[in-house]
């Protein structure tokens, strides 16, 4: 595997030849809670990852037994200071995770492996593909802390649950385990432990070896159906369907379902 050049404090970063890019939150001490560095990074890498034509598929999970539980409130500075409350605008903090992550144009996959709490909750529901192992739970947890959601938490959860689960998930701040995680449709898998980073990598390579243009055009119409009309929707369906029309990779998918053997989509 490769690493790019980027120095990241809270993050290690790897790629493969096939172009599956991992990126890892690396605080395992803390189960990868948010610092000001991590807000940063993450951000920063998944739009990297996004313009890189040497990626196809990205995969964002933590280091140890997390995922990531939300801000560092070990390390938190006080309400009163003037950072904190820099540090909070939409545009410097964990809101910066989802824009980058829905504006990314390769398939992103959330690979739970532990807890996620707060904005790690908000991050993991944001991603393409929620890959949750067994013992791994989810929690908004703000309301515990006496906080309201951040990270597109309110945005999300509504949406692929229902607003119903949403308020009650939210507004009690309990925990969601896996089991419940895939029955209300938070989870895309649920995956045994022990066989979790094997089955992470079989669905990387899965995305990584698709047409990269059909699936960049499929991951912007089905974000944008959120916030457009049928009729508009249509119109934009047919519009990306003409692109793709136009492309190397469907002429060799035609072929390839002539010739009886798989398509090499190459991203032209």
């Amino acid at each position: 595997m490769t690493s790019p050049s980027a120095n990241y404090q809270t993050l290690l970063i790897e790629t493969t030849p096939e172009g599956v890019r991992t990126i890892t939150i690396n605080r395992p001490e803390r189960l990868n809670a948010v610092n000001a560095e991590l807000a940063r990074e993450l951000p920063d890498a998944v739009s990297a990852a996004g313009i890189d034509d040497e990626v196809r598929v990205l995969v964002i999970t933590g280091a140890g037994r997390g995922f990531c539980v939300g801000l560092d409130l070990t390390g938190a500075p006080t309400l009163e200071t003037s950072s904190r409350v820099a540090r909070l605008d939409p545009d410097l903090w964990v809101g910066r995770w989802v824009h980058a992550v829905t504006r990314c144009e390769k398939p992103v996959i959330a690979a739970v492996n532990g807890p996620a709490a707060g904005a790690g909750f908000g991050l993991a529901l944001c991603c393409d593909f929620r890959l949750v192992s067994a013992s791994a739970k989810m929690t908004a947890g703000y309301i515990r802390r006496g906080l309201s959601p951040d990270a597109g938490l309110s945005w999300w959860l509504p949406r692929l649950v229902g607003h119903t689960r949403a308020m009650d998930i939210i507004m009690t701040g309990r925990d969601v385990s896996s089991a419940e995680a895939m029955q209300i449709g938070l989870a895309t898998q649920v995956i045994p432990d022990e066989a979790f980073v094997a089955t992470t990598e079989a669905l990387a390579m899965q995305l990584a070896a698709g047409p990269p243009l059909a699936m960049a055009l499929t991951k912007r119409l089905m974000i944008e159906s959120a916030s457009t009309s049928l009729d508009s929707q249509l119109r934009n369906e047919v519009t990306h369907i003409k692109t793709c029309f136009q492309t190397a990779d469907v002429a060799d998918a035609m072929v390839a379902f002539r010739e009886k053997r798989m398509p090499r989509f190459t991203g032209r």
